[in-house]
């Protein structure tokens, strides 16, 4: 038997967006229903380097009855993960780099070693069309994106996945990155740089960025603005302004990781924001314990810090794909393949 090692443009190429973005779904569903264990991220912080390193474990039952597919599967890995803010300045490296040994249930065999940071910008964006296709009007045609960075892409890609965009409106302090952004997307969208608050007016809002003092303001934001929090992932990062996230039809991805390092984190730790202000997980949305939007409903949130049922799901997606499609490096990690 073989692992696959599957690089970042493996990885890229055998992930088919509507695949990941149900399988996505299909991990919040199973997490709701009680068929995945998630244990709590450990983190090993390392001050004398200015980083850290986080482990994202999980396992994944996905019931036939349940999967938009109609089969089911199971599936678990963990994902070895960092932020290094001085990475790139003193070595040329990313700040986040993720590595995700993914391993069959059954026998614990590890059936692929593949490249985390690919994996996570896809699984994020895959995790907001979610959230995107149950909170946001569903004739939805624009969508800003504050943040033109790399975690930016899959949000448009995916968000597209789910609803007709048309028009597209990203702010970003450094011109020169949201120009490349643009660049990559203007042959496919009606796609132009704009302000904070001329994105914040579209239809969709994706914030990606990683900052500490709120860049969004409520009366910046349309009156049926559907918003995917993306960038808060750590205590004392914060997007929106606290009016914003009281006001909204407010949905979280995981009790624990959103009040310590979500978008709520700040509001809820001062009391500003409580456990009431919170209408839903997105898994109760997805199996139907909760409605997503309603005719009634106006501002919505999604608060997304990432889960590793997302990195599994993912993984279980491009790992297929690949075998499918004979892509990778197969190599004999265990010295097993002549016995």
């Amino acid at each position: 038997m073989h692992t696959l090692l599957l690089d970042s443009d493996d990885v890229r190429a055998n992930a088919p967006i509507e695949q990941l973005i149900s399988a996505v779904e299909d991990a919040f569903g199973a997490y709701q229903r009680g068929d995945a264990q998630m244990p709590a991220k450990s983190y090993i912080d390392l001050p004398e380097y200015n980083g850290d390193f986080r482990s994202m474990p999980a396992y994944l039952n996905v019931r036939g009855e349940s999967s938009e597919a109609g089969d089911g599967w199971d599936a678990t890995g963990v994902k070895w993960v960092n932020v290094h803010p001085d990475n790139r300045a003193e070595y040329g490296l990313p700040t986040v780099l993720g590595t995700m040994i993914y391993s069959d249930p059954k026998n614990a065999f590890p059936l692929a070693i593949m490249d985390g940071r690919e994996l996570t910008m896809l699984r994020t964006g895959a995790a907001a069309a979610v959230a995107t296709d149950h909170l946001a009007v569903a004739e939805a045609t624009s969508l800003g994106i504050v943040g033109a960075g790399v975690q930016s892409y899959t949000q448009l890609e995916a968000i597209a996945a789910v609803r007709p965009i048309e028009e597209v409106v990203v702010s970003d302090v450094d011109a020169e990155r949201a120009a490349e952004f643009i660049d990559q997307f203007e042959d496919r969208f009606a796609i132009r740089a704009g302000s904070v608050a001329e994105a914040a007016t579209c239809d969709v809002l994706s914030t990606v960025t990683p900052v500490e003092s709120p860049i969004v303001d409520r009366s910046a934001v349309g009156d049926h603005t559907h918003i995917n929090a993306i960038g808060a992932d750590a205590a004392g990062k914060h997007e929106l302004v606290d009016e914003i996230l009281l006001d909204a039809k407010l949905v979280i991805d995981d009790y624990e990781q959103t009040t310590h390092s979500g978008e709520i984190n700040v509001p809820y730790s001062a009391g500003r924001l409580t456990d009431p202000d919170i209408y839903a997980s997105l898994g109760e949305i997805v199996v139907r314990e909760k409605a997503g939007r309603t005719a009634d409903d106006g501002l919505t949130v999604f608060d997304s810090t990432g889960l590793a049922i997302q990195d599994v799901a993912a993984a279980h997606v491009v790992y297929t794909a690949a075998q499918e499609r004979g892509n990778g490096t197969p190599f004999d990690l265990l010295g097993l393949a002549d016995s």
